[in-house]
């Protein structure tokens, strides 16, 4: 039982960083009538940013930005095959403008509330033995749209909004080859696709770990390709920051521990290695987590 706990907790570690970084699904599987539930707290900061063609030190305007979020997570095994995933965050993004700078041009250090709601469903149609290891196969589809009433068209102040208002469709193909021992080793490749000015995207992920009934740890790699959009304050833009490329690879490492009666906590980092048009940030995430 302990380790189907874990294994419903695993579905759900990938979601701290989701806002921006990695896939909204894993490549494990909760298991028929087992699920998680998890608060999750991320911080991150960046003073650098990933523009074109050359990077910038001293975010504009604000210098350097603090984004913060709480964030509710769950997931549910319909059957032994097919989950149900879904998330949503509360985020708060802080610049450190001068008030000489606000006052001059309207603007304000802080924009905060309810992002996007997230719902997946995910499918896995078989597993093929390979010795005493297992290969397993998923498939996964889900909508995000926005839920809070944030703003992301007030020119340069919305450099630090807290989304780009967009409803997308994500679909994705996921791989893990998982050993007797407990190492593992997933991938999965997708594409988003996005209403309004937000430019589509390739998304990919690979994914390297350990787990068993005591530990869960792992080392990911993931990137997004946007499909087309423009770069900030290049030819074509007017200001409005949801139509940019927003391209970038980002890596990072997560570590779960179950403590007792169903609870565990977990803890995580990551850091943006390239990009476009995005802050070059470093992030630090715990979570609580309740398994069943």
């Amino acid at each position: 039982m302990q380790f189907n706990h874990l294994l419903g907790a695993a579905a759900l570690l990938a979601l701290p960083f989701l806002s921006q970084a990695q896939s909204p699904v894993s490549s494990f599987m909760s298991g028929k009538g087992n699920g998680a539930i998890a608060l999750s707290f991320t911080a991150e900061q960046y003073d650098n940013v990933f523009l074109v063609p050359t990077d910038v030190e001293g975010v504009p305007v604000f210098n350097n930005v603090d984004v913060n979020s709480v964030s509710l997570y769950g997931s549910y095994g319909i059957s032994d095959r097919l989950d149900v995933v879904a998330s949503l965050p509360y985020i708060s993004a802080k610049g450190n403008a001068s008030q000489a700078v606000l006052d001059e041009l309207g603007y304000e250090n802080t924009r905060d509330g309810i992002q996007d709601l997230s719902v997946f469903l995910k499918y896995n149609p078989f597993n093929a033995k390979i010795g005493s290891s297992e290969l397993r196969f998923i498939v996964a589809a889900g909508l995000k749209t926005p839920l809070g009433n944030y703003k992301v068209d007030e020119g340069l102040q919305s450099i630090i909004a807290i989304g780009n208002r967009a409803t997308s469709f994500n679909g994705l193909a996921i791989a893990q080859f998982r050993t007797q021992s407990g190492i593992f080793l997933g991938t999965q490749a997708g594409y988003s696709f996005r209403n309004g000015e937000v430019p589509n995207a390739l998304l990919g992920e690979i994914k390297a770990g350990y787990s068993n009934s005591h530990i869960y740890v792992d080392a990911w790699y993931a990137g997004q390709v946007s499909d087309g959009g423009v770069n900030i304050l290049g030819e074509g833009f007017v200001g409005f920051f949801p139509a940019t490329d927003v391209s970038y690879t980002r890596a990072g490492i997560t570590v779960y521990v179950p403590i007792a009666g169903g609870f565990g906590v977990s803890a995580g980092a990551s850091k943006f290695l390239t990009g476009r048009n995005i802050g070059e940030s470093t992030g630090f995430s715990g979570s609580v987590v309740y398994s069943f």
